[in-house]
């Protein structure tokens, strides 16, 4: 049987932890930046934790951990 194969844009947009957590990056950086404040900035830079039904779905794009 052939290799399973990796789903590229998750793989850029995910990341599997030592632990099995995945982490994704948080919305609301791109543009807007100036009405937001410092402390909400510097918050929304920390990679988030995602919750354990999306975990399953993703972990079905990502077959071997990318």
């Amino acid at each position: 049987m052939p290799k399973m194969k990796t789903r590229r844009g998750a793989a850029k947009r995910f990341k599997i932890t030592a632990t099995g957590r995945i982490l994704h990056k948080q919305a609301g950086m791109s543009h807007l930046r100036s009405g937001k404040t410092r402390k909400r900035k510097r918050r929304l830079k920390i990679p988030e934790t995602l919750s354990a039904g999306h975990g399953r779905k993703i972990e079905r794009l990502l077959p071997y951990g990318a």
